[in-house]
């Protein structure tokens, strides 16, 4: 059976008090969930250095591309945000986005579709001082709005004109005032063994990797 390429970005990033050690505890459990056949996979951490020309290899190279993201300031990470910007940029035309999708004749329309990684697939999970309630309790900071609608809305639409389409994340909450690491972790083990195994038979991309996993 062909392998499953799993490209893991790690925006963890290490800055003032911020250690990166619950990002840097998923992607471990990433590259341990994903360390053996049927998958292969590639990771990059943002805060060791890179080559934006492997980096877009890496997209191209990948069906799924899994980002961990801490949210600060309710947007991802500065030097997440330059790697995006970096990586981006060197990927116009070299395998990441063609151009905006417009075209002269009528610039009104096609805004967006002029994304090269098509038929490839992102999941994203994000980590958060603020309660799971302050998204869904009436009166909350949040105004009863998704960290999908929300906050992560542009991070969404960023994928979507590449070309991308999203699996289902998953969010972390509290985890400076009341953290409960071995929970969460258990929750993204979950998260994963359902998104990947359980449902295998019923996505095209991840057919047979059930089997195959519990081998």
């Amino acid at each position: 059976m062909e392998s499953k390429k799993i490209f893991v970005i790690n925006g963890g990033q290490v800055f003032g008090h911020a250690g990166g050690r619950f990002n840097k505890t998923l992607l471990d459990n990433t590259l341990n969930f994903f360390g053996r056949a049927p998958f292969e996979i590639r990771s990059t951490d943002i805060n060791q250095e890179y080559d934006p020309l492997q980096e877009v290899a890496n997209y191209v190279w990948a069906d799924i591309i899994i980002y961990h993201v801490p949210i600060w300031w309710f947007q991802v990470p500065h030097a997440l945000k330059k790697y995006i910007d970096v990586v981006f940029t060197e990927g116009h035309q070299k395998g990441i986005y063609r151009s905006d999708g417009r075209s002269s004749l009528n610039p009104d329309i096609n805004y967006g579709t002029g994304g090269m990684l098509h038929g490839r697939q992102y999941m994203v999970t994000t980590s958060w001082n603020a309660p799971a309630a302050a998204f869904t309790l009436p009166g909350e900071f949040f105004n009863g709005r998704s960290v999908d609608d929300g906050v992560l809305f542009g991070f969404h639409r960023m994928n979507a004109f590449t070309g991308m389409q999203p699996l289902e994340g998953i969010h972390f909450h509290d985890v400076e005032k009341n953290a409960d690491i071995p929970r969460d972790v258990r929750r993204y083990q979950e998260h994963l063994r359902r998104l990947f195994i359980l449902a295998g038979h019923n996505n095209n991309i991840y057919q047979d990797t059930k089997e195959h996993l519990e081998q």
